[in-house]
């Protein structure tokens, strides 16, 4: 099946279920918000190496969960309890961001083991995303140490849809917890889906699961309908607003 190039002024992508058997559906376009938000709408997300056009996928299956299936072992309660880690939102999303892309990650390995830096996450990535932070579309969740930063997460929301990214630590723990109240924060405010993407071990030990793309594109066509909860989400100023996302 040919891979289907996107034009620079046309923000429009191919339907989902032209993609290739591993999930790619397009090459080329650019990383502008609009287009950003309208890829996350339709359930595709840009990955791809630095040299790399730019790569669109739209995986089957999906890998996603409910903010309320979270799997919480008792350590990692205990670790939670003990308020060892210090949390936040939105407040040092770029650092969040480019720690994901330089220090070890977690994917399907155990969290104690070292991975390989995030390679895809270029600088055109980071400014993309640091763009879409400015506009209140994708957040992060910091956790510290003192002052230290030491673990996080970022990712896109749309309507009631949490689109996650990437993960990093440097202590034991320091992204779970960062995930626990990212969890707890979205069941607060009324979300129902984590967009997880990719299939690993690491996000099934936390309660994700594989469902079918038909049945994620469904969801999501509906769930993206609905009010976003645009801007700061730490700060107190973020508001839900109806997106309308130009073609």
């Amino acid at each position: 099946m040919p891979i289907y190039m996107l034009q620079d002024e046309v923000y429009d992508f191919p339907p989902v279920n032209q993609a290739t058997q591993d999930g790619l559906l397009a090459i080329g376009g650019d990383l502008s918000p609009e287009r950003l938000l309208l890829a996350y709408s339709q359930g595709i997300f840009p990955w791809y190496n630095v040299g790399e056009p730019i790569l669109w996928w739209s995986l089957d299956p999906r890998m996603v969960m409910k903010p309320a299936d979270m799997k919480v072992t008792k350590s990692l309660w205990k670790t939670i309890e003990s308020n060892k880690f210090s949390c936040s939102f939105d407040a040092d999303f770029e650092n969040v961001i480019r720690s994901c892309a330089t220090v070890r990650r977690d994917n399907n390995t155990s969290e104690d083991e070292a991975d390989e830096p995030a390679t895809w996450i270029s600088e055109d990535m980071i400014h993309a995303y640091c763009e879409l932070h400015e506009l209140g579309f994708a957040h992060s969740v910091e956790t510290y140490i003192g002052n230290e930063l030491v673990g996080g997460l970022y990712g896109v929301s749309i309507g009631k849809v949490f689109c996650g990214e990437s993960m990093f630590h440097t202590k034991t723990d320091a992204s779970k917890v960062a995930f626990y109240h990212l969890c707890d924060f979205l069941k607060r405010n009324g979300f129902e889906l984590i967009d997880a993407q990719q299939e690993t071990g690491h996000l099934k030990r936390l309660g994700a699961a594989p469902i079918p793309r038909k049945e994620f594109i469904k969801t999501l066509k509906s769930l993206v309908k609905e009010n976003s909860l645009i801007g700061n989400w730490g700060d107190g100023s973020a508001e839900w607003k109806k997106l309308v996302i130009e073609r």
